[in-house]
């Protein structure tokens, strides 16, 4: 098991910023100076601290030097959300990052999973120590400097730590549930979680949407610059937190409000939600997202998206590595719509789920939801305009898979990938969504639901799939990749990388998708199946799918169905390596252990701080 310091894994320096967070991360990094010599409180007491306290602060939203580790600690959630529900499987091959391996077999307790269960802790309370920090040096400049910072710069500065410290808090909540929440006036840093498990989750509830109230009681309407937080940024997570927490009308009321006053709004067409123009990073739909930067001046390309940069193609396509974070044949199943535009699961839920054939383009009879081809690369499928994603593109078909991730990938024509690091094409500026406004409207919608407002429910769920029907993968002939042309004739020329579903250049699939009608929405029992459907389409691959199955409390019936059989499949059948003796999904997975070594470096005396989460 990998070593590693109590210091660097409970506390980590209060002041100390590592170089490389003071490159510039896109918009509000940019003008960060380099550090001179040692930083200390003496150093770091002026503004210039204070904001590049805060900077540090935003970069711990994905992995970073200050933590070391790897993709544990990834902004997408990749390996907790996707790989251990019924999105995606590991990918890659056995031997590469066995640590993974475990983790998708339930296997919690072992030396493996806990190297990247420490990876995690360690990068959410690394957040927190540096949100705690900038409120820390903030105090100290207000008091020994008046005038240095202004009132309302204060204010926002203060706003935007207490939101940070919110969401890195959030994500502990929902990884252990009974997690200790650390304040600025916090000494004690083996402090205790509660030994009463169920009064510790809800007071770290309680402690979350109290520090967001008052983030939003300090942060400006309009935020200081493109991708901090603003008060409706910590106004659309409270209502995250509040639907997360069962609070369905409170959600209701503050997601309305951001709904109908603030600044968010769909974004006209899917491919531009994940994409590395820059002219539509930061757009509408972002709430809060890791904003990776690529070419920047930090000599590895860190900045980048780093914590996804196993996730790409192997090495028969341009990106050369590594063939990780794979869709399961589940899900791509799951992207089969019927007659009507629905999805098939809803009207053949004994049968959607049967086919164990690769999705080859051109070679289907089934309609499809055209977000298949944006969230999954396939066979004779053009590859956003990397050309068409092909066999020789999979590292091991018959250990991850046939598919590859496809949301997180730039596009050529960005000219968003890295010139610098370790295999630089892995690495690109595309912004990592951690929220965005359509897994907003589908939360309201959720809320709605549980209320009873099934008829509200139906107008923002219909929200999301009528934009989801706008644009579908074109031909995106790129002179590079002629190989687009040379299957399909009819994209000599055709730059068009998004048409419409319908297009005459598209023969690798037949689009279908049409509104929810009334009549699913006519029971709440209908009503929640639609939307919780609704949410897997358009979130699958961004790392929600495992934390809505758990907070929907049918995780271990719904992933245990996923494996030994649903919908006329099972991927027990399709992957051996998920055969091992006791691959089964129990209660006690509805939270992730405390790692075993955290709750060592908490004992004071002979007496343990932390208590382990039931059944581990």
């Amino acid at each position: 098991m990998k070593k590693v310091s109590k210091q660097s894994l409970l506390v980590a320096s209060s002041l100390l910023l590592a170089t490389t967070v003071l490159y510039g991360c896109k918009d509000f990094l940019e003008d960060a100076a380099a550090p001179q010599g040692a930083l200390d409180e003496s150093t770091l007491a002026n503004k210039g601290g204070v904001e590049g306290s805060l900077i540090a602060t935003y970069r711990a939203l994905d992995w970073n030097n200050g933590v070391g580790g790897n993709w544990g600690n990834a902004a997408s959630n990749w390996v907790w959300g996707s790989v251990t529900s019924d999105d995606a499987y590991k990918g890659s091959e056995a031997s590469d990052q066995p640590f993974i391996n475990d983790i998708e077999a339930y296997f919690w307790s072992t030396a493996n999973t806990e190297t990247y269960l420490s990876e995690k802790w360690r990068g959410v309370y690394e957040g927190v120590v540096r949100a705690n920090s900038t409120l820390r040096l903030l105090a100290k400049v207000m008091a020994d400097s008046p005038g240095e910072i202004t009132a309302a710069e204060a204010a926002s500065i203060e706003g935007e730590a207490l939101f940070l410290r919110a969401h890195f808090h959030f994500e502990a909540w929902r990884m252990w549930g009974n997690i200790p929440y650390y304040k600025e006036t916090d000494t004690d840093f083996r402090k205790a979680n509660n030994a009463n498990a169920a009064t510790g989750i809800a007071e770290v509830a309680t402690n979350i949407i109290a520090d967001l109230d008052a983030a939003i009681a300090k942060l400006p309407t309009a935020a200081r610059a493109k991708g901090r937080a603003s008060q409706w940024t910590a106004k659309a997570y409270k209502g995250r937190v509040q639907v997360y927490n069962g609070a369905f009308a409170a959600a209701i009321t503050t997601l309305n409000d951001v709904r109908t006053n603030g600044p968010y709004a769909l974004e006209t067409s899917f491919e531009r939600v994940w994409t590395g123009f820059s002219a539509l990073a930061n757009g509408p739909e972002t709430i809060l997202a890791y904003q990776a930067s690529a070419n920047d001046g930090e000599p590895s390309g860190n900045n980048a998206n780093y914590g996804e940069r196993l996730n790409f193609p192997h090495s028969g396509s341009h990106f050369g590595c590594c063939g990780f974070h794979q869709p399961s044949q589940n899900l791509v199943n799951f992207y089969a719509t019927d007659a009507a535009g629905l999805p098939l699961a809803i009207s053949a839920s004994a049968t959607w789920n049967t086919s164990n054939a690769n999705f080859i383009g051109g070679n289907l009879t089934k309609t499809l939801d055209p977000r298949l081809d944006w969230t999954v690369g396939r066979d004779s499928v053009p590859y956003k305009d990397w050309g068409i994603h092909r066999a020789d593109w999979i590292r091991s078909p018959t250990y991850g898979g046939l598919y590859s991730p496809k949301k997180h990938v730039h596009e050529q024509a960005a000219g968003a990938e890295s010139t610098v690091g370790w295999v630089p094409t892995q690495l690109n500026s595309v912004n990592i969504h951690i929220f965005r406004y359509a897994d907003l409207l589908l939360l309201l919608a959720e809320a709605e639901v549980e209320a009873g407002s099934l008829v509200n429910a139906m107008t923002y769920t219909n929200l999301v799939r009528t934009r989801a029907a706008q644009r579908a993968q074109g031909c995106g002939f790129a002179a590079a990749n002629n190989n687009v042309a040379t299957k399909y004739a009819q994209c000599l020329n055709d730059a068009r990388m998004a048409v419409p579903p319908n297009d005459a250049s598209i023969t690798w699939a037949t689009y279908l998708i049409n509104p929810w009608p009334a009549a699913n929405f006519a029971s709440q029992g209908a009503a929640r199946t639609a939307v919780r459907y609704e949410r897997r389409l358009e979130l699958a691959m961004e790392g929600q799918r495992f934390f809505d199955l758990r907070r929907w409390g049918t995780f271990d019936v719904d992933l245990n169905a996923y494996l030994n059989g649903v919908g006329g499949g099972n991927e027990i059948a399709r992957k051996s390596y998920l055969t091992a003796p006791g691959i089964v999904v129990q209660a006690r997975h509805r939270y992730f252990p405390i790692p075993a070594i955290q709750i060592t470096l908490s004992k004071v005396g002979d007496v343990n701080r932390l208590t382990q989460n039931t059944g581990w």
